[in-house]
């Protein structure tokens, strides 16, 4: 292959329904960008709309009807009302992708649609109905509808179905590959043969020399391998490659030979470098010596090959993610769950980009530091971010924004914020932070200026002798500032909780559970999740579990994936006692249910009582900032629009007084403030300035610097005025 290949990107099934996954788009652009040609496709989606498709499921239905299926009561109830769910698939599917919003009202009514056991669990949340729109309601009866095709679906002709996963127990902690082995050696079943179908349209279309999988979690791996496994047997001329989160985190100590029956190459790490490189080789243009963090197979042994010279691809040079040749508007809007942030996952189209690689906090123990995407961090600068986001907007029409990393950098969200005002850009946007002490009030409401609606965040486990002991470099009292500075700004927050780190007591797994129904209490946070801790071999603790206080128990080591431990705490709590009582207690917490009972009410067994203060969160909430006067090397916004200015006069007891009036216009009302002509002026031109030249840093000394003389208050006291308060509250911002 001498001359310039042509290349077939997939996102093999499932990973999200509403929006595709960002990999092959950030391939696709960089590959672009140096003169590839690059079609993409997300295999995921087109599946879902082929199999929930009128055609799709009558042959789910007939395949059913043919075969030998010991049915469940619910299943049976199904396949008796299959007519109906051939009569409404394709006007649900339309609904979801946005097409067809007048089906609102009939679903929502509960006349149109087939029920059977998904809808159950609605008497429990018929409560919280009672906040959401008809086409809310619509869209979550929808997806229960869907949920239950699925269920069908895996109880009969794929047991491996999901709608974000495919086979992912198989992927899961597989430290051998024989799992795998063994099913793809099996007949593919009805699902699988359309996603067969799928790729054998798609190669007969662009006729790829080489095709290059994305595989970010274990629920895409078997759909990769079935895909590949098919290009082996009929086109064995295609090279064929797979990278991402999952080869990533797992497969970095591969030594099983078998997967490379179906896969010719794997990479680690950020692919833009590796996959420029493997194409290079396939060009002649660079020996196999010479590949970069590749595995490959090598007289029947699997070797690792990483002797480029050249540096990884800088963050500024890796492109604009390319979204062009997926169909972006077939994307289906569900509701999973009525989470507020998960709901954010899977509700609507977003595009995901990354503000800068890797993380710059990067110590916490439970973390996969030690791997590139996390340990690697480079920034770009706001211009550079902005024009990608004007080019994605540009390709999709979307202008929702996902940013993806791993914790976005505060400074660089605060630049990225500054441009897109400067440019006059408006999009919406959400992603993961770190609670630390840099979210100050105003940086929380420039963001929120900027376009953000919602932030997740890692609480983890809300003790602060384990938050040291994992290095998360954040306190309690310091994530309830912060999260009280973002709610106060309008933006949602979402904890990320974990149970279960090393030496958690029951004591301590109690006590966190109390922080969280007080951060609840105060409507600081308005949604959470529990994660269990999962002992990873990247991470700290997977790296030196003694120092941890906890034992590594297995599993044994194989020639496939390493990356799940199994691990034993004989310091810590029964965490598997915990997990139901905790999730109970918070979903209800979220609901604004049982912030009144005693903890002990979520769990049935005995648990210890609370040792924390009740007003723990309520003191850390109350506690102030810094004045502005301590303040003068920051930076000075003004978020509203230029005054007008008029001097007054006025005589009172035979003395004339003159006063500078400012009037100000704003989106939703005009008002007035008065004070002195030499301040009124003063104010006049810096507001001006401010609000017409987002480009020039001024600081807040530099408004100091030329404070008119001879006032009744100095600048240090005029920044305790009524007027400054006044202003500071309208949108005058120091960050």
């Amino acid at each position: 292959m001498t001359s310039s290949p042509k290349i077939l990107l997939i996102t093999p099934p499932l990973t999200q329904l509403n929006t595709p996954y960002p990999a092959t788009a950030y391939i696709k652009g960089f590959l672009r960008g140096r003169g590839f040609d690059v079609t993409q496709a997300d295999f995921g989606l087109e599946l879902v709309l082929r199999l929930f498709s009128r055609k799709g499921l009558n042959q789910v239905f007939q395949a059913i009807l043919d075969g030998t299926y010991e049915l469940s009561d619910n299943s049976q109830r199904m396949v008796r009302l299959r007519k109906s769910y051939l009569d409404t698939i394709e006007p649900v599917i339309k609904f979801l992708q946005g097409r067809d919003s007048t089906l609102a009202h009939p679903i929502a009514m509960g006349s149109f649609l087939p029920e059977a056991s998904r809808f159950l669990q609605l008497a429990d949340l018929e409560e919280a109905f009672g906040t959401m729109g008809i086409t809310d309601r619509a869209q979550y009866l929808a997806t229960l509808y869907l949920e239950d095709l699925g269920d069908l679906i895996k109880e009969t002709v794929c047991p491996h179905f999901g709608f974000s996963r495919y086979a992912d127990k198989l992927a899961m902690s597989a430290t051998s590959f024989d799992p795998l082995e063994n099913e793809l050696q099996t007949s593919p079943n009805l699902v699988d043969q359309m996603l067969l179908d799928i790729l054998a349209e798609r190669l007969q279309e662009v006729q790829p020399d080489v095709v290059g999988f994305s595989v970010p979690f274990p629920g895409n791996l078997y759909g990769a391998l079935r895909l590949a496994q098919l290009i082996k047997q009929k086109y064995p001329h295609i090279k064929t490659l797979m990278g991402g989160g999952y080869p990533n985190t797992e497969l970095r100590t591969l030594r099983e030979t078998r997967v490379f029956h179906y896969i010719d190459f794997i990479t680690l790490d950020d692919g833009e470098g590796p996959w420029l490189k493997l194409l290079e080789y396939f060009q002649s243009q660079r020996s196999v010596e010479q590949l970069q963090r590749t595995f490959l197979l090598q007289n029947g042994e699997v070797q690792f090959i990483n002797g480029a010279q050249d540096a990884d691809i800088p963050h500024t040079e890796v492109g604009t993610p390319d979204y062009s040749d997926l169909k972006i508007h077939d994307y289906l809007s569900v509701v999973e769950v009525l989470n507020p942030m998960h709901r954010l996952w899977s509700d609507g189209r977003w595009n995901k980009l990354t503000i800068a690689h890797g993380c710059y906090w990067k110590r916490c123990s439970f973390c996969d530091i030690t791997l590139d995407y996390i340990s690697r961090y480079e920034t770009a600068p706001a211009t550079l971010l902005v024009d990608r986001i004007e080019q994605i907007i540009a390709q999709t029409g979307q202008t929702g924004f996902h940013f993806v990393d791993e914790a976005a950098p505060p400074l660089a969200l605060r630049d990225l914020a500054i441009e897109l005002l400067r440019r006059g850009v408006k999009i919406t946007w959400w992603g993961n932070i770190r609670f630390e002490k840099t979210f100050s009030a105003d940086l929380c409401r420039l963001l929120a200026e900027s376009g953000c609606i919602a932030v997740s965040g890692g609480l983890e486990v809300a003790s602060d002798r384990l938050l040291a002991k994992m290095e998360k470099g954040v306190s309690i009292a310091q994530v309830a500032r912060v999260t009280r500075d973002f709610t106060a700004a309008g933006i949602m927050v979402h904890a990320y909780l974990m149970y279960g780190f090393p030496t958690q007591t029951a004591q301590e797994t109690i006590d966190s559970l109390e922080v969280v129904r007080q951060l609840f209490e105060q409507n600081v946070i308005q949604s959470g999740y529990w994660h269990r801790f999962s002992m990873t071999a990247h991470s700290p603790v997977g790296k030196n579990p003694e120092k941890y206080g906890v034992v590594k128990v297995g599993p044994e080591p194989g020639l496939f994936a390493d990356n799940d431990l199994w691990h034993d705490d004989p310091q810590g709590a029964d965490h598997e006692l915990y997990g139901a009582g905790l999730a109970k207690a918070l979903y209800n917490f979220m609901h604004g249910i049982g912030l009144e009972e005693p903890l002990s009410f979520w769990f049935d067994f005995k648990v210890p009582r609370v040792s924390l203060p009740k007003n723990m969160i309520a003191q850390a909430v109350e506690a102030m900032g810094k004045p502005d006067a301590e303040k003068q090397n920051l930076r000075v916004l003004w978020l509203g629009n230029a005054p007008d200015i008029e001097v007054e006069l006025k005589t009172k007891k035979g003395r004339t007084f003159h006063n500078a009036l400012l009037t100000f216009t704003d989106k939703t009302e005009e008002y007035e403030i008065k004070t002195s002509p030499e301040v009124g002026q003063w104010l006049h031109t810096w507001l001006t300035r401010l609000s017409e030249d987002y480009g020039t840093k001024f600081l807040l000394k530099d408004m100091a610097a030329d404070y008119p003389e001879a006032q009744p208050f100095t600048f240090q006291e005029f920044l305790i005025t009524d007027t400054w308060l006044d202003f500071r509250e309208r949108g005058l911002l120091i960050v």
